[in-house]
């Protein structure tokens, strides 16, 4: 059973938030008094961005929509500012699938995972002569050679709080981006979406995918800013430092560029599926030209990256994994079905993976988890019912709406990426959330579920949970299962 401590936080936290819900139920909010968006609430506590890399991780904020209220948080790990591993990158594509080894499990597990314990890695804080930082330790961001800094996969954060309140920049999700980032050595991207009843169905789902469109073009900028000169010196040649430095710019003279990624996210020049398109493809590192027909061994390319057999050079595609919390996690959902249908629109961004951290479902049919646990701890289920009442419009509002439902929808689960569920033992949500996994692997998704005992709904992310031993735990999990996804491909992320 949860501790006494939870239950008298659950009393008060569902006085606070019901009320809140009400008054919004009975003074409605015109949506179009209001049209660029809230996304975060007057009471929310936040936390600012810090470019200093306190606790390992620096932080900044980019609003990326001039139309609308949304934005995201960088994570940015220290680690990234380590040289890569200089090492053979057909050996470690091969020796990254072999040697499983067994993991203390701190939860039952619905399906098998064969992931390995990752190694501890000695990470330098920086590198010699890598002009990175100003006097005053603040990272700007751009090194002047970055062939030496590590390239990092993208991991997008959607954050829970029932549609209506929480915020990418808030205190606790804050601390929980930062814990994932160093975890999972990846640089987590949390979208600001906005909220309910200001931006009702489908505002929120429309943010999470205008990121993930974001992401490609900047990488797409990233890869012509680099191109920049290369004309004249040739393919394949060192870029000096002044050539380095140049930006594609916009009207205003401003940089189009995030320094950050374009510096340290996972590269791409061109994704498999151009391979068949294009015809011939030639090494721009040996100049070795290869025939479509070629490709068709395993070890020429993996899960969209491909390796020149003449001289192992490696291009890869930008590795990017969704994370969505609660509500996050519909969003989290919807962002990756429209991946596989956009295809090679969104290259050289691929989705990689997902987690859905105590999904936001719901159905018109009860399962037994709703019935017995309607009234639960924290968020009980008429209070969620008031929540989807100001997210989707009067109009379209039902139990079985497809933002709600996932297996309501018609449409194919055999492409979807592989999926990590996290339930809680004391959610009303849990049983639904196992359903849609049960679906995924019946069309063969790696689809595994995580239930972790005497826990209650956003147990890993709320503010007075996160540094309970669970909520660390669970986070170790998410990191042991999401490095099987992107440790493949490339030598620096092999564990």
């Amino acid at each position: 059973m949860p501790s006494v401590a939870v239950k008298l936080y659950s009393v008060f936290f569902k006085f606070l938030l019901k009320q809140r819900l009400q008054s919004w139920i009975q003074d409605p909010i015109d949506e179009s008094s209001n049209p660029y968006g809230v996304t975060t609430r007057p009471e929310e506590s936040v936390s600012a961005p810090n470019p200093c890399f306190t606790d390992g991780v620096a932080t900044k904020d980019i609003h990326i929509d001039p139309f609308t209220a949304l934005c995201i948080r960088i994570f940015l790990p220290e680690s990234s500012l380590s040289p890569p591993e200089q090492s053979h990158p057909k050996s470690h594509l091969r020796s990254s699938l072999l040697d499983p080894n067994s993991i203390n499990h701190r939860r039952n597990s619905y399906a098998p995972s064969d992931t390995g314990t990752p190694r501890n890695d000695s990470r330098r804080s920086s590198l010699d002569g890598l002009n990175s930082r100003s006097d005053n330790n603040v990272y700007r961001g751009y090194s002047p050679q970055p062939q030496k800094c590590r390239k990092l996969p993208i991991m997008l954060q959607f954050h829970g709080g029932g549609w209506v309140s929480g915020s990418n920049e808030s205190v606790a999700n804050d601390f929980f981006c930062r814990r994932i980032a160093k975890l999972c050595d990846v640089i987590v991207v949390a979208v600001g979406y906005r909220l309910a009843p200001e931006n009702k169905y489908p505002a929120a789902f429309d943010d999470g995918l205008k990121v993930l469109n974001w992401l490609g073009k900047q990488a797409n900028l990233a890869e012509c800013c680099k191109s920049m000169g290369s004309g004249a010196r040739g393919v394949g040649a060192e870029f000096t430092k002044a050539e380095v430095q140049r930006h594609i710019v916009d009207a205003f003279g401003a940089s189009m560029v995030e320094p950050w990624l374009a510096a340290h996210g996972d590269p791409s020049r061109f994704s498999a599926i151009d391979v068949f398109l294009a015809g011939d493809v030639i090494c721009i590192a040996c100049s070795l030209v290869y025939r479509s027909i070629r490709f068709s061994a395993i070890d020429v390319f993996l899960a969209g990256d491909i390796v020149c057999i003449g001289c192992s050079s490696v291009y890869r595609s930008i590795r990017c994994v969704l994370l969505g919390v609660s509500c996050g996690a519909n969003i989290a959902d919807y962002v990756a079905c429209k991946a596989i249908e956009a295809g090679k629109r969104l290259d050289p961004v691929k989705v990689v993976a997902q987690v859905l951290m105590y999904p936001f479902f719901i159905g018109s049919i009860p399962t037994k988890s709703e019935t017995r646990l309607a009234n639960s701890y924290l968020y009980d289920m008429p209070m969620c019912l008031l929540a989807w009442k100001l997210f989707l419009p009067e109009e379209k509002f039902g139990l079985d709406h497809p933002a709600g439902n996932p297996l309501i929808l018609d449409r194919s689960l055999k492409r979807m990426p592989p999926t990590l569920t996290i339930v809680a033992e004391h959610d009303w949500m849990r049983d639904r959330a196992i359903a849609y996994s049960e679906a995924l692997r019946n069309v063969n998704v790696d689809a595994p579920v995580l239930e972790y005992k005497d826990a209650v709904h956003e147990f890993a992310t709320l503010d007075m949970l996160l540094k309970t031993p669970q909520a660390q735990a669970c986070a170790e999990d998410i990191a042991i299962w999401v490095k099987k996804y992107i440790s493949f491909r490339g030598n620096e992320l092999s564990y």
